[in-house]
């Protein structure tokens, strides 16, 4: 029996499956089963009116027999489950709240005079609202029917109808009921536990979806760190390459110095110091003095530069600063890898513009569109021309980059701005470096990106940026041109 109701979809082969199908069904719309419940115990005493009428002798017997079963068995199963200790229950006190009036019935019928005449109706009655108001599945079904049939048949054997053939008419009837009863039941449960199946199916991918989903992000959010900290590192070479120049100046400057003053000592000490060469070694040491301040001024305005834009791509803090100094600071850190490469870098920014705003994001996106550029504008190693330009517009900012450089073909303007979409994969690249300029732009900094390039054309993004930001980010979208 057990291997037919598998292969009839009627059971679970797995027993914790099974359990969590029966307490789920059993138990699902608990409130409106018990209402259910409470209908059926006020229909089974209100049908002692037909008992009146077919025979008014034994109604009041008949009435009390049928208050007996609602008062000691309908109406206390209906309240057990209102207890969760009742609820691994469900199912037997389902079958027992049909079962016992169902069996019942018949002895009320063997009371009444002529009343298995017209047990059929009352039996079907039963039957239809067993199979359609309560949670019974097709086994349990199975069981009431085999004990109120078998109850039936025994009762009915001791009556003696009127009519000739009722017998065989009532069973027939009977029977047919508890077909269609099983048959629908079987049918309701069969398509509750492909429902089932199908919800848990769902469950378990969602829940390995999510799962799937949660490592991606951690993995891209490594990635776009590693893209962040790739993106200062280069920075960090272009600025190391630029300050050797002047700290080199300065320490061969500084040995020079020390060797006049070597010298100009030996000459005091030797007591024979002229003044033509105390004059020389004078303007000798002005002149290293000089050079070194020179230098060492420079190398430190290439720290202090680098250093501000390092905390702002590291801090993110929003504040106000005047975009035209901050722009010139930032480019000065960039300029050296720029140079290194051969490329002229063209910057106009319209002066008195005051952003409020996130300076360490708009940093990263200048940055990332420069490195950018130089890495898949000029695949070739060629020298190019890269031009940034600010000027203010109606409520905001224009940010427009762009470069002579070998353009981006049409079949890839829909993807560059997709996470891990690249073209140089095989050289090291991840595909993150314009997704993170435009997730800032859109999210962090509240603005718009636009994108216009073809191949052999060079690239040109178009960033418009509120002066101030708002509390709720704005809309944002890519719009290629």
């Amino acid at each position: 029996m057990h291997r037919l109701l598998i292969k009839l979809g009627l059971q679970f082969e797995q027993p914790a499956e099974e359990a969590e199908f029966v307490r789920r069904f059993t138990l699902d719309d608990l409130a409106r089963t018990q209402a259910a419940m409470l209908l059926g115990a006020f229909v089974y005493c209100a049908f002692s009116v037909w008992d009146w009428i077919l025979d008014p002798s034994v109604w009041t017997t008949t009435l009390a027999i049928r208050l007996a079963v609602a008062l000691l068995v309908l109406l206390p199963l209906t309240a057990a489950l209102r207890f969760e200790r009742a609820e691994p229950w469900a199912e037997p006190i389902y079958l027992a709240y049909c079962a016992v009036p169902g069996c019942v019935l018949s002895l009320i019928y063997l009371l009444l005079e002529p009343g298995f005449d017209h047990a059929a109706a009352g039996m079907i009655i039963v039957i239809l609202f067993v199979s359609t108001l309560l949670p019974l599945r097709l086994t349990s079904l199975a069981l009431f029917c085999g004990l109120t049939w078998l109850v039936f048949v025994v009762c009915e054997s001791f009556a003696v109808h009127e009519r000739a053939g009722m017998r065989f008419v009532n069973n027939f009837e009977i029977g047919m009921a508890y077909a269609l009863s099983l048959y629908a039941v079987g049918a309701r449960e069969y398509r509750a536990r492909r429902q089932f199946q199908t919800e848990r199916a769902l469950r378990s991918e969602k829940e390995r979806s999510e799962t799937a989903l949660a490592e991606l992000r951690d993995a891209q959010a490594h990635l776009v760190q590693a893209e962040k900290l790739a993106s200062l590192g280069q920075l960090v070479a272009g600025v190391a390459h630029e300050i050797n120049t002047p700290i080199g100046l300065a320490l061969t400057t500084s040995t020079a110095v020390e060797s006049d003053l070597k010298h100009l000592a030996l000459t005091v000490e030797s007591g024979q110091v002229r003044r033509s060469d105390l004059n020389q070694a004078v303007a000798r040491l002005r002149e290293g003095m000089g050079l070194m301040f020179a230098n060492l001024t420079r190398a430190a305005d290439l720290v202090h530069s680098f250093k501000q834009v390092a905390v702002d791509q590291a801090n993110e803090e929003r504040r106000s600063f005047a975009v035209e100094p901050w722009l010139r600071e930032l480019m000065s850190t960039l300029g050296p890898l720029l140079r290194r490469k051969g490329h002229a870098l063209d910057i106009r920014c319209e002066g008195g513009i005051v952003l409020d705003s996130y300076p360490g994001a708009l940093a990263q996106v200048i940055s990332n569109l420069a490195l950018n550029a130089v890495v898949h504008g000029f695949p070739d190693g060629r020298a190019g021309r890269l031009d940034l330009s600010v000027t203010r517009e109606e409520g905001g900012l224009r940010l427009v980059f762009s470069d002579d450089g070998v353009g981006i073909p049409a079949e890839n303007l829909q993807k560059v701005f997709e996470p891990f979409f690249t073209t140089r994969r095989d050289r090291g690249s991840t595909g993150l470096g314009l997704h993170i300029v435009f997730n800032l732009v859109v999210s962090t900094l509240q603005g718009r990106i636009e994108l216009a390039s073809a191949a052999g054309q060079g690239t040109r993004f178009v960033i418009s940026l509120p002066l101030s930001l708002q509390q709720a980010g704005a809309a944002a979208e890519l719009e290629p041109v």
